[in-house]
């Protein structure tokens, strides 16, 4: 039975995201475990940044 197209995009999701996470983890291996943690923490303050700029737009549209 011939596989339905939605079968084997999720069949080619899974493989990329396997080579994703392998990708990422021979890279991390390259350089140094502090860099790679305090990396972590600076995009988590990033994301954090831009969750406040989006709740004070939210906040001033609701407000006009």
């Amino acid at each position: 039975m011939a596989e339905k197209p939605a079968e084997k995009f999720q069949e080619a999701r899974q493989h990329m995201k396997a080579a994703r996470a392998s990708v990422l983890t021979t890279f991390e291996g390259l350089l140094p475990k502090g860099f790679v943690e305090h990396q972590r923490a600076a995009r988590k303050e990033v994301l954090l940044a831009l969750r406040s700029l989006l709740d004070a737009a939210i906040d001033r549209a609701g407000g006009q």
